[in-house]
Order: C-alpha cells, then sequence, then structure tokens
C-alpha cells in the first residue's frame, strides 16, 4: 500500500499531538541508540530527537514518500526504507534505548509475537512506546466498510477491510508487555478534533490513513464514485457546527513500557 506524505501532512498537528503526549510519558533515560518505526514524514521522529537531543536518531517506514519527507525535514537522522515487520524480525537485535511506533502497529498483525521481539531489542531498562488509533467502531470506518460492500467495486474490495488490524482490550497489552517488562503504562484518550470544511475535511483527514486501502484497487472513476458515496455517508454522520465545522472524535491506544 502506497502513502502520500503530502496527504498524511495535511492534518499535522492534529496527528502530531498525540506523538507528543506518547513521548513525554516516557521515563528518564539515557538514550543513545532511538529508532522510529513507521516513522511517516517525520513528524514523529522530530518529537522524539527532541526528546533525546543527545542520542542517535533512526527512522523507519516502508514509503519512499515518506522517507524522502523525512531527510527533508530532519537530515541528520537517519532514515531507511524498509517495511517495520521485516525491521522487527531482523534489524538491530539487542541494545536500543528507545522504539517509537506511532500509530503503525494497526497496520502489522500478530502483535503477541511481534510486541515481545520489540522489548527484546532494548537493553534492560530501555522503553517501548506504543500509539495506535483505535476507531474501527467509530462511523468513518463503519461507513468505510459499508460503501465497500453495497458498490459496484465490492468484488474489488472485498479484502480491504482487512487491512486494519483490530486492537486487543488494553488489558490483554497490559498482559502481554507485562511478562517481559519491569514497568507498563497503558491508557486511551479520545481526541475531539475540530475539522474546518465539514465532512469533506474528514473525508480527506481519512484519504491521508484509512481509506487508502479502499481507493487505492479502484480506477479513477470507480474511485470518485466511492468517495462520492462515502462523503455522502459521512456528511450525514459528522454534521457540521453552526461555524461550518466538524467534531472529529478521535480514540488512541497508548502503550509505555520499560523493559
Amino acid at each position: 500500500m502506497s502513502w502520500s506524505a503530502t496527504q498524511y501532512a495535511a492534518f499535522e498537528d492534529e496527528r502530531t499531538r498525540p506523538v507528543r503526549d506518547l513521548v513525554a510519558a516516557l521515563p528518564p533515560i539515557e538514550a543513545r541508540l532511538v529508532i522510529d518505526l513507521g516513522c511517516g514524514p517525520g513528524n514523529s521522529t522530530e518529537v522524539l530527537a527532541a526528546r533525546f537531543p543527545q542520542a542517535t536518531v533512526r527512522g523507519i517506514d516502508s514509503s519512499a514518500d515518506m522517507i524522502a519527507a523525512a531527510r527533508r525535514r530532519l537530515p541528520r537522522a537517519q532514515f531507511t526504507e524498509q517495511a517495520v515487520e521485516e525491521w522487527s524480525r531482523g534489524g538491530v537485535t539487542d541494545g536500543l534505548d528507545v522504539i517509537l511506533a506511532n500509530a503503525v502497529f494497526q497496520w502489522v498483525s500478530d502483535h503477541a509475537v511481534l510486541l515481545p521481539a520489540l522489548v527484546a531489542k532494548l537493553r534492560s531498562g530501555g522503553g517501548l512506546a506504543i500509539q495506535m488509533p483505535d476507531n474501527l467502531d467509530s462511523p468513518a470506518h463503519r461507513l468505510m466498510r459499508e460503501t465497500a460492500v453495497e458498490g459496484p467495486w465490492a468484488e474489488t474490495l472485498a479484502a480491504a477491510s482487512a487491512a486494519r488490524t483490530s486492537l486487543a482490550e488494553a488489558n490483554w497489552y497490559y498482559g502481554l508487555l507485562r511478562r517481559h517488562c519491569s514497568y507498563v503504562d497503558i491508557w486511551r484518550t479520545t481526541y475531539h478534533h475540530a475539522l474546518a470544511g465539514g465532512a469533506g475535511a474528514v473525508v480527506e483527514w481519512f484519504k491521508g490513513s484509512g481509506l487508502r486501502p479502499f481507493l487505492e484497487p479502484l480506477d479513477a472513476g470507480a474511485r470518485a464514485a466511492f468517495l462520492e458515496r462515502y462523503t455522502h455517508a459521512v456528511t450525514r454522520a459528522y454534521p457540521a457546527l453552526p461555524d461550518g465545522s466538524v467534531l472529529l472524535p478521535f480514540p488512541r491506544l497508548f502503550m509505555v513500557a520499560v523493559r
């Protein structure tokens, strides 16, 4: 699945706020080597680098467009185009001080194997910081799935809904991490983003993330028709406020663990 750094960055302030909250929750760590998994255009890497200014900073992302944007943003950091799953299976074997994974593991399956493998790459006292959107039951995502199965593109989009990984309950993640870590903190926050432009802004937001598996398999004509039908449904689900903006509730699950 390809990603557009420009589309993703259209709501950069809103997308960066959760990673600021996440990195701020890390305990004091004498960090020499930190890595940002799924670094995107470098906004999360920038937050990580500011928190640990003395550390060597590396970023990993599967998108060439995202890596190019990150390199322009942070020329002193080290960025590599690579799938997070591939890096998790190999890459640095141990000795990392901090691993950050902001809004990426909702696209990666088998968390029961993934998270312990990441903890194993940390030195004793190292920190793992994860944030994942927890919004598959929100109207915006439900309407993506409904639009996919109700249109002439249903067969083409049969697998699109499976692109996102369903998250387990917080107590499951706590139990998994606690078996390998000395400290685990888990919380869930719902941000309410006020977006100018009404329902169209909601659609633009998700064109940079959740809509991608639904739009990429379609040709230009089908994509336009899908977006027209989806936008009409979103307009009913997210009514505009008196000033013309719309409030987008966005729940996210956070985890901070120390080995």
